[in-house]
């Protein structure tokens, strides 16, 4: 891979490269296509961590998803001008052009679609589609295992928010004509494996997880072709990660762990000083360090204190992430790198972020309202698998019929023969929905709620 081929404006779904407006460029274009979908909207009513939302505002999807994309911004702009002032000789003018102004872009739109194919309930949401289709039996089981191949079945069986959202934004939006660049694209997938190939944890980081279903495998080798990403198997199924990737992923890694702490602490469940002995320790044997700590001590306001040094680590970790992505640029083009950047900062940070890790799971993703929401999401997700996968299986029962009612037009079932097609219909359906959609239907369909009554 090389900086001059690792972008092109070329749209999936279309022959020719678009000409650009007078006001918008082809990458702003893809920003303002995913922030007026449905489906970026329906992140408003998604969980991040806690449960949503109560007397206390906390961080849902699209909350979290617009604050990484602020910190994206950032590093992309970093990055770009890098790339120009370091290889500014190797590069043509379109090239120039992309990293000096347009790279920030790519990476904006990349991170607020980056949770964008997570379903209800946060991480249990996968979990629970996850745990339906390997604990399937008896009928149903050999229904999916005569209809669908090894990889098809491993889709369901192992269910991944990336792959979903790749699937969202090629096979679904193309439907709407809402077509985006290949760049934008190939800096979204985080894992470019097949379910197969994927979850080889001690392999590439490529193959860490999937990052596209078996129904969109070739509109990734199309972006790959054209972007020039090499494949690291003989198959064709496991690629290089898009250097564009590590950048998406660095702001994801800086984010969240920032925001959960903050939303802790508003819930009470971490106090300010426990904050503060996680996060001013980044600031020692630094210049400023001291006045840094006055500062917050001069906030009376416990949560803008948190705040203003929310404000200041995420700054520093940019600048960090920015010079480990040079320093590992040979890695990065050839395929080879394996960690994020986060985990290539130096032993002092890493330590620390390894700390706050550590509080984290102990306190916060252990919280009983953090379970108390995870456990209702196997249940509800689980629950409207089995009805509807039933319906979709044994189409003529007069239940199934009224349940296939039920799933929009958009998620259209076909022919019985289709299994994996119908299946893949009502997970799209059921990972899409939000959180208190996802409640209200199961309720409904269950009777422990009737309508209108």
């Amino acid at each position: 891979m090389n900086w001059q081929t690792l972008f092109s404006n070329k749209r999936l779904g279309a022959e020719h490269r678009n000409a650009h407006e007078n006001f918008r460029t082809d990458y702003m274009r893809d920003y303002d296509r995913l922030i007026f979908s449905s489906q970026f909207r329906r992140l408003q009513n998604k969980t991040q961590v806690f449960p949503l939302p109560g007397a206390v505002f906390v961080h849902n999807r699209l909350t979290h998803s617009l604050e990484v994309a602020s910190v994206g911004r950032s590093l992309g702009k970093a990055i770009g001008e890098k790339v120009v002032e370091k290889h500014k000789d190797q590069l043509n003018q379109e090239a120039i052009e992309f990293y000096k102004f347009e790279l920030s872009a790519v990476c904006m739109t990349a991170c607020i679609a980056h949770d964008i194919g997570n379903p209800p309930f946060g991480h249990s949401g996968e979990e629970a589609i996850r745990t339906y289709f390997k604990e399937l039996e008896g009928e149903k089981l050999s229904i999916l295992t005569q209809n669908l191949t090894e990889n098809q079945f491993n889709d369901f069986k192992y269910f991944e928010g990336n792959a979903n959202a790749f699937r969202i934004l090629t096979t679904i939006f193309n439907q709407s004509n809402l077509n985006l660049t290949y760049t934008t694209l190939a800096s979204i997938i985080k894992y470019p494996a097949d379910s197969t190939n994927g979850f080889k944890k001690k392999s590439y980081i490529s193959a860490k997880k999937s990052g596209f279903f078996d129904t969109e495998i070739d509109f990734y080798k199309s972006i790959a072709n054209e972007l020039n990403i090499n494949a690291l198997n003989e198959k064709n199924t496991v690629f290089a990660r898009h250097p564009f990737v590590f950048l998406v992923e660095a702001a994801d890694d800086i984010c969240y762990r920032i925001i959960d702490l903050e939303d802790a602490h508003r819930l009470n469940i971490i106090s300010i000083q426990e904050a503060r002995d996680l996060l001013e320790p980044f600031f020692e044997n630094q210049e400023g360090k001291k006045n840094i700590k006055e500062k917050v001590d001069t906030i009376e306001d416990d949560k803008q204190k948190l705040a203003f040094l929310r404000a200041m680590l995420i700054g520093k970790l940019v600048f960090k992430c920015t010079e480990v992505f040079f320093e590992y640029e040979s890695q990065l083009l050839d395929g080879t790198l394996n960690k994020p950047l986060i985990d290539l900062l130096d032993e002092k940070i890493i330590a620390l972020i390894d700390k706050i890790d550590q509080i984290s799971i102990k306190k916060i993703y252990n919280d009983k309202s953090v379970i108390e929401i995870e456990i209702a999401g196997y249940h509800i997700i689980g629950g409207l698998l089995k009805e509807f996968i039933s319906a979709v299986l044994q189409p003529n029962s007069p239940k199934s019929k009224k349940l296939l009612q039920l799933i929009p037009n958009q998620f259209s079932i076909e022919k019985e023969e289709n299994v994996y097609q119908n299946i893949q219909s009502v997970v799209d359906f059921i990972s899409g929905m939000t959180d208190l959609y996802a409640i209200d239907l199961y309720r409904k369909i269950t009777g422990i709620q009737i309508p209108h009554l």
